[in-house]
């Protein structure tokens, strides 16, 4: 926490540490480099000068640039810097006129000879106009790449708040859509094998200590993920028949990593949903993997038409659909998803490789 007053004052140093280079450098080390004496009334005219060009920027920092230019008043921006270099100028040409800085000038670079009064050398003066304006533009520049970073903070800020409201939405879809399934499911098993359907109800309890408890954070750990779809297989099993052929690959060690929890369900879900048939041979494959900071996700089952009477039938495929929607606002640039549903086996196959981190 040490760091904290640093981080918090860090603009303020800035602001200190380029004044100091800034006038060390026009102020300070050009004359002294000179090996000149100069006299106290000429460095007066120094301190003058970086005193007004002090009061300039930081007046059109804090008061012109947010009340004429952020506000589209660009021309009454351009009118009132204008006036004020013009001012700046005047000011310290009638220093220079009050005392006489024309003859203290000659007196330091020409001590033996005679001053002549001439007319007013103006480039000088058009120099300062210049500094004023640097000095106006590096404030102006500032002041808006400072108000863009706000601007854009507070948008990502609303984007972020956005995203995390539609993701607990569709979380929020996503679980009831999985116990409507599963609970179905073991509603169909209790009329073939009620010690089974006992069984499946006790995975499925475990089943909901996981989306009660891990489903509220953003992230779980693959391992506790990867134990649940272990768990929705399991109690899958319990109502196939024989005619059903398995082939179930998931690594029981990974390097653990952090992924959203319940991503991989939908996908895993719509094969028993879809791919098996009371009538006809059918397989479903599943095969996870995870090499590196990658996670591949492969499933592949026949295609099979619910019944329209089943809840599966009528199921609107919402738990595909957000889940979708959830790699695009989780890992954005970070996956890719193949599904293949038009081929002659007449299969729907899966292909998910995400980058978790």
């Amino acid at each position: 926490m040490s760091g904290s007053p640093i981080k918090k004052n860090f603009p303020v140093f800035i602001h200190i540490l380029g004044w100091a280079l800034f006038g060390s450098f026009v102020f300070l080390l050009r004359p002294l480099s000179m090996e000149m004496e100069m006299p106290g009334i000429w460095w007066s005219k120094q301190a003058l000068t970086f005193f007004l060009l002090l009061i300039a920027f930081y007046f059109n920092f804090f008061v012109l640039v947010p009340r004429f230019l952020f506000t589209n008043r660009i021309p009454m921006f351009f009118i009132v810097n204008t006036l004020a270099g013009i001012s700046f100028v005047l000011l310290l040409v009638g220093f220079d006129e009050y005392f006489n800085m024309s003859a203290v000038m000659h007196e330091v670079f020409r001590p033996n000879t005679p001053h002549v009064d001439k007319p007013r050398n103006w480039y000088w003066d058009v120099t300062n106009f210049f500094v004023f304006s640097m000095s106006v533009g590096i404030s102006t520049s500032i002041a808006t790449v400072q108000k863009w970073q706000a601007d854009e903070k507070v948008r990502l800020e609303f984007e972020q708040q956005k995203i995390n409201a539609e993701l607990s939405y569709l979380k929020a879809q996503i679980n009831p859509h999985f116990f409507f399934n599963t609970l179905n499911n073991i509603y169909s098993l209790t009329n073939i094998d009620v010690e089974k359907a006992k069984t499946a109800l006790l995975k499925l309890s475990r089943m909901m200590r996981y989306v009660l408890y891990e489903t509220e954070k953003n992230h779980t750990l693959l391992s506790k993920e990867l134990d649940f779809i272990r768990d929705y297989v399991e109690l899958m099993k319990l109502r196939l028949s024989s005619r059903v052929h398995l082939d179930i690959n998931i690594p029981e060690k990974v390097d653990e990593v952090e992924i959203a929890p319940m991503l991989l369900l939908p996908f895993i879900e719509n094969c028993f949903k879809h791919g098996i048939s009371s009538q006809q041979d059918s397989f479903i494959k599943v095969f996870i993997d995870k090499k590196g900071n990658e996670l591949k996700l492969f499933t592949e089952n026949h295609k099979f038409k619910a019944s329209e009477n089943t809840p599966e039938g009528n199921a609107s495929g919402i738990g595909l659909t957000n889940t979708k929607r959830r790699l695009d606002l989780l890992y954005p640039s970070k996956y890719s998803l193949g599904i293949d549903s038009e081929n002659t086996q007449n299969q729907y196959k899966v292909n998910l490789s995400i980058r978790l981190k």
